[in-house]
């Protein structure tokens, strides 16, 4: 792993609050009627995303996640415009304005999605990790879901498998403690969902997901075993949600006062407070930062809001008939 240098303590601070902001301004415009649909917000659990990526080597690895999957794209390269763009329904979104908030995908980035359907991306994530096997890649794929996906029987059927092949994946249960409104503690007899790893004797354990530091050594340590051929691994992410499940979430199963505790470990004052006790940068510095922020967020505001939609023909354009399809060739 790269040392985590002023550089990175940097980039980490000026990344995160960017994925702070852009999802704040995804939940202003979306109150204006201009997102529609799902939304599910990543407030809180940026620390995870900052410390995978500080793990990956993003000209290689890959990523699947469920639908809390606005900012990851961002962070693997995806341009933040076209992602604002596609939850506007625009043209210019990343799939055209035909994805939404719960499917951003991005081929050229080897970003999977965005997936609606709760542990559905679970076993496709093995999926690709066996398609690299297969073709002789060392590359790692990091298949994302949340502690309510844990529940599905999809898990259990792709560790099975994962372990059986050998296959090169992190599985990276980011637990923010109630799933989409019912806390850890009441679906199922114990609360340490990493435990579920042992059943399959795969490599498990926690981490501390509120702290970027203590997520990227835990993320380094399992890519370079499964690019080492040493198999799957599982981390359970402990991190936390500042804001409802989805934007029709009421949160009665959990106090204000709670959620007001958690923000005293915020991922972001986490990052800053190290940036300035380090005097890797002053406050005024980080104020520029902030600046830069802000600015960047109405960039991709107006880049939406001045994309046209699509044209109705684009509507056949997804579905065709076509002869001779040039299916992938098979490798023998």
């Amino acid at each position: 792993m790269q040392k985590i240098t002023k550089e990175v303590y940097l980039k980490w601070y000026e990344d995160m609050s960017f994925w702070r902001k852009f999802e704040d301004k995804l939940a202003a415009v979306y109150i204006q009627q201009k997102v529609r649909g799902f939304l599910h917000l990543y407030n809180g659990q940026e620390a995870v995303l900052a410390g995978a990526l500080h793990a990956m080597d993003l000209t290689k690895d890959k990523m699947i996640t469920a639908y809390r999957n606005h900012v990851q794209p961002i962070g693997m390269g995806v341009d933040p415009r076209r992602v604002m763009a596609e939850l506007y329904g625009k043209v210019t979104g990343t799939s055209k304005g035909m994805g939404g908030s719960m499917h951003i995908f991005s081929k050229e980035f080897r970003f999977y999605g965005g997936h609606g359907i709760v542990g559905g991306q679970i076993p496709l994530g093995a999926g690709i990790a066996f398609g690299d096997k297969y073709h002789g890649n060392d590359a790692v794929t990091l298949c994302c879901f949340g502690d309510g996906a844990a529940r599905q029987g999809s898990l259990h059927e792709t560790f099975n498998l994962a372990m059986l092949w050998n296959l090169p994946v992190v599985f990276v249960c980011e637990n923010n403690g109630y799933a989409m409104g019912t806390s850890v503690g009441r679906t199922a007899n114990h609360t340490e969902i990493w435990k579920l790893g042992l059943g399959y004797d795969m490599p498990c354990g926690p981490v501390d997901g509120m702290n970027p530091i203590k997520v990227a050594e835990a993320f380094d340590e399992a890519i370079q075993r499964a690019r080492k051929g040493g198999g799957p691994t599982f981390l359970e992410l402990k991190t936390y949600r500042y804001r409802g499940h989805s934007m029709s979430d009421a949160q009665h199963y959990r106090t204000k006062d709670e959620v007001e505790e958690y923000k005293k470990i915020d991922p972001i004052s986490q990052v800053k407070d190290a940036i300035l006790e380090k005097k890797y940068a002053s406050a005024e510095d980080l104020k520029v930062i902030d600046k830069r922020v802000k600015e960047l967020v109405a960039e991709c505001e107006k880049f939406a809001e001045e994309s046209p939609y699509p044209e109705v023909q684009q509507l056949y354009d997804m579905v065709y008939e076509q002869e001779d399809y040039p299916f992938i060739q098979h490798k023998i």
